[in-house]
């Protein structure tokens, strides 16, 4: 590569919103990166009919109008890339036609179906055949879920396709179908060994291997954008199938040193936490903690638990703000909420599993929360509700962020010695300053946009731009820094108290 600047546009989508962020990547010795937000816009799954969708077209939409930014900006894009979150899909038709929009994976459709998937296949063989962790909504019960429906079953006939969400939005760029590997790999229909469909699993289940587009592993480019995108742009822009699950970009910008002993958390609506391993480990001691093995980069395996996160917290600012609207009064921001747990007069002492099913759904969630302290003999003061409800997620949080990392030690026989987090949570410096003194090991915060960053310079890795996975989060650390959080020990009491409080609750 020589010293002249590239520039990536990637598409990072969230369940909430998407965003198109164009990285400048600085050559010679000294690689940099610098990324610049040109479009925002919402997400949000709607009721159609009787099932959550996703609005992929709209979606689609939004994506050409960012194109169409960068062209009138005058901006050359040497490439484009998608990220989202994992296991919903769609199905196209033999002209490339969407005849079944995404469902979104907080339908409730597939409740109860792993119960009954089990009847099918028994739990240890389906974990021993894909490592993955048991969540009701994995692309398997979906399409468990589409088979008992009478109206979705025909789709499943190997007629049509299925196009996980961004290789969704790679056919609607390209026209190109195609399945990149690390997002296949949150269905529950791969098997991490082979780094191939799980064929026992598909024979079980009676699910077509032909219902999928070919596997390519990320850095793979999918195909070339369709001029009729944006005919301004008269040049040939691949379009790469990065480490399209988000969790998979945003891991691979964790700025690591080679070498270390460490865990991250990609930190948003989830709470992504594990440890990057050469191998996956489909062990009974990874089923019983119901850690998955998800594919990375370079053809790492990411062994990981899926914590619930700040989702949360999010439904609790939207439960507060309604209250707060029918009093006419202003709505509280998340800056507004840590505040008022600065301001509380004592520390609280309740404690809630975050990954209780009761937290799962949205809507009441301070209810909920009010609720189940309640039940367990606590109580929150209604004078300092707000800052109460905020301390017990937040205290939460970071103490299951403990009982996973001392899972990981077992699991690994590896002591973990420090702790990254990338993405938004990063941001939330009460949350970091609690993960810390949670877990007594150093934590560091990487770029709050590192989803979107892994996204790009894995773009830049299929153009040959980067070497590899280290010089990758070289470049990270290069760009972006990270900054360290330590921990008080004379805290420990405290904090190992509330930690005894959880694993009671967690039996």
């Amino acid at each position: 590569m020589n010293t002249a600047t590239r520039c990536y546009l990637g598409f990072d989508f969230g369940a909430s919103s998407g965003r198109a962020i164009l990285g400048y990547l600085s050559g010679g010795t000294s690689k940099r990166l610098e990324i610049q937000e040109i479009h925002r816009f919402p997400n949000e799954a709607v009721h159609c009919g009787k099932y959550l969708k996703w609005e992929t077209e709209r979606l689609f939409e939004e994506m050409k109008i960012a194109i169409n930014k960068c062209a009138d900006m005058g901006v050359h894009i040497d490439s484009i890339g998608i990220d989202t979150w994992g296991v919903d899909f769609g199905l196209v038709d033999g002209q490339g036609n969407l005849v079944y929009r995404p469902v979104a994976y907080r339908d409730e459709r597939t409740n109860g179906l792993m119960d009954e998937a089990f009847k099918i296949m028994p739990k240890e063989e389906i974990f021993k055949n894909t490592g993955l962790a048991f969540m009701q909504f994995n692309t398997l019960y979906q399409l468990l879920a589409m088979q008992r429906d009478p109206e979705a079953a025909p789709y499943l006939n190997g007629e049509y396709r299925l196009l996980f969400m961004p290789d969704l939005f790679e056919h609607y760029l390209t026209g190109a179908l195609g399945t990149e590997y690390t997002i296949a790999s949150t269905s529950q229909l791969i098997d991490p060994v082979k780094r191939g469909w799980a064929t026992e699993v598909l024979k079980a289940f009676g699910i077509p291997e032909k219902l999928f587009a070919p596997l390519q592993q990320p850095g793979a480019t999918r195909g070339l954008l369709r001029k009729d995108i944006c005919p301004k742009l008269d040049y040939d822009i691949p379009v790469i199938a990065v480490a399209s699950h988000d969790t998979a970009s945003a891991v691979a910008a964790v700025p690591a040193r080679k070498g270390e002993s460490f865990a991250y958390i990609s930190s948003g609506t989830w709470s992504l936490m594990g440890v990057e391993t050469l191998n996956p480990l489909c062990t009974p001691a990874v089923m019983e903690a119901n850690f998955t093995n998800e594919g990375g980069l370079d053809g790492t395996t990411r062994m990981l638990k899926n914590i619930m996160g700040l989702w949360i917290i999010q439904e609790c600012r939207k439960q507060f703000n309604q209250e707060r609207a029918a009093k006419g009064l202003s709505p509280l921001s998340f800056a507004d909420i840590v505040d008022e747990v600065s301001a509380l007069p004592k520390p609280t002492t309740a404690v809630i599993d975050v990954d209780d099913d009761l937290f799962f759904g949205p809507d009441g969630m301070v209810d909920r929360i009010e609720g189940y302290v309640k039940a367990r003999g606590g109580s929150i003061d209604p004078k300092h509700r707000v800052g109460e409800v905020a301390d017990i997620v937040y205290r939460s949080l970071a103490l299951k962020y403990r009982w996973a990392i001392e899972r990981i030690e077992q699991i690994t026989s590896t002591p973990i010695d420090v702790l990254y987090i990338v993405g938004g949570g990063g941001n939330n410096e009460l949350l970091n300053r609690y993960t810390a003194q949670a877990i007594r090991r150093p934590v560091r915060i990487g770029a709050g946009e590192g989803t979107v960053i892994g996204n790009l310079l894995v773009q830049a890795m299929g153009r040959g731009d980067v070497k590899d996975l280290w010089e990758l989060r070289q470049i990270v650390r290069d760009s972006f820094g990270d900054k360290e959080y330590g921990y008080n020990s004379a805290e420990d009491a405290r904090w190992d108290a509330d930690y005894q409080r959880l694993l009671a609750l967690m039996k």
